[in-house]
């Protein structure tokens, strides 16, 4: 369960972390390799994941599957919340009108 925690951190840390760590990073590897700017975020969230499974390691905590579900979800939460809640606001609005 901690496993799954830290890895919605991880997932949720994925925008913030693109500017200070993913693109530094991009430009230490231009010289060996191309990273376009659309792949940045990818990028991030490699990063962030694998910050992540070094700290599961260390704890003991989660398996694979939570692990990438927690970081799915992170990354994506805010956009699932905002998506429930228009969907339960559409609801509501609707169940007004009746």
């Amino acid at each position: 369960m901690l496993g799954f925690i830290i890895a919605i951190g991880a997932g949720f840390a994925t925008p913030h972390i693109q500017e200070p760590v993913a693109e530094p990073l991009a430009k230490a590897l231009a010289p060996h390799m191309t990273i376009e700017p659309t792949e940045m975020r990818a990028l991030a969230f490699m990063i962030a994941m694998l910050i992540a499974t070094i700290v599961i390691a260390f704890v003991g905590s989660g398996s694979p599957f939570w692990v990438m579900l927690g970081g799915v979800l992170g990354y994506f939460g805010t956009r699932i919340f905002e998506a429930g809640k228009n969907a339960f606001d559409g609801k509501s609005e609707d169940a007004d009108e009746e």
